[in-house]
């Protein structure tokens, strides 16, 4: 009796699709799901040139760390802005993800990554280049509308249209998709992480109070919105007077924020609408019925959704799990070699 030795071992060694994000990265493993969900952040020891931490155990550091050590985002607009420390991200995340999938090591694995609709070919190379360096055996590249869209569950491949917006951490994707291809696309670099540091200027313009990265994510959380709220809201904040150098506490309310957030929301809400108008009337026709989905940590942000209403007369929801829409649609392109084929390129 011949033993196939090949399906023994695939048992053992799991292809895995990542949403390689700004903020936060996720891998999804063949027959298992989400295994791996972390900020995309490292932190280098400059003395010694060496990782101390990765993903949750790095951003516990961000502004907590001594000199010599530095907390870096590898990922910058969605794209991989520092290739030396991306890849040891990327080889973290993929060995984290083959020690919970598969009890033996025994092959490289297949990748599937999303990334922006208008990246570069040098951008695309890095990312290719960096997952191989990591592990990877074969590397896909899968745009993040078309995954995005995948995982939010609307039929990409029938014959109608279906407009995407995905708000990530670098980056928002707007496209329209029919057929299994983009009809349009339009990569905006500013989403999640300008409102952050939207918020971080306002404050320091208006109340000379100095705050960091994850107090303005905590406020653009608790009370950030894009349209006015049912019921105002207020949040305490700590921070450092640039007057006095001491810390200092202050009350600050959502009409604050949404003031803050106004450029950035501006720009998605304007990417958006000049999508609409260069949709072909056929596909138009269709998103007065389907409307607009939205997907991404940032179309969290409150009325978001109404704001979009408002301005295009459609319907605008959000989808079910907008922050693992992306990694989902990767996911199921790994069961699904054919959707695979036609919607993605290979590296």
């Amino acid at each position: 009796m011949a033993f196939n030795f090949s399906r023994i071992f695939s048992a053992f060694n799991r292809d895995l699709a990542i949403d390689l994000g700004t903020a936060n990265s996720l891998v999804y493993a063949k027959g298992l799901g989400i295994v791996v969900r972390e900020p995309s952040i490292v932190a280098i020891n400059k003395d010694e040139s060496r990782v101390e931490a990765v993903g949750n155990e790095a951003k516990e550091m961000l502004g907590r760390t001594p000199s010599n050590i530095v907390a870096i985002r590898p990922m910058r607009d969605g794209v991989i802005a520092d290739f030396e420390v991306a890849e040891q991200m990327l080889s973290y995340f993929i060995r984290k993800a083959q020690k919970q999938s598969s009890p033996l090591n025994l092959f490289q694995v297949d990748v599937v990554i999303g990334v922006p609709a208008e990246i570069t070919q040098v951008e695309r190379r890095a990312v290719r280049d960096s997952a191989k360096k990591a592990g990877a055996s074969n590397v896909y590249l899968v745009e993040e509308a078309m995954a995005a869209a995948i995982g939010a569950g609307l039929p990409v491949t029938e014959p109608t249209g279906n407009m995407i917006v995905d708000i990530g951490g670098g980056s928002t994707d707007v496209a329209v998709i029919s057929l299994s291809g983009i009809v349009y696309s339009k990569t905006l670099k500013v989403a999640g992480n300008a409102m952050d540091e939207n918020i971080v200027q306002y404050i320091k313009r208006k109340y000379r109070l100095l705050i960091g990265e994850r107090t303005a994510e905590n406020i653009k959380t608790q009370i950030g919105s894009a349209y006015k709220l049912d019921e105002p809201m207020e949040m305490e904040i700590k921070g450092r007077s640039l007057e006095s150098g001491i810390p200092k506490t202050l009350v600050i309310n959502d009409t604050e924020i949404r003031e803050a957030l106004a450029d950035t929301v501006d720009a998605i809400v304007e990417t958006i609408k000049i999508a609409l108008e260069r949709t072909p009337p056929e596909l138009s026709a269709d998103l007065v019925d389907k409307g607009i989905i939205l997907t991404g940590g940032g179309s969290l942000l409150k009325n978001l959704d109404i704001r979009l209403r408002e301005e295009t007369n459609l319907p605008v929801s959000i989808a079910e799990e907008p922050l693992l829409s992306v990694v989902m649609g990767v996911g199921k392109m790994l069961s699904d070699p054919k959707l695979l084929k036609r919607v993605c390129r290979k590296s």
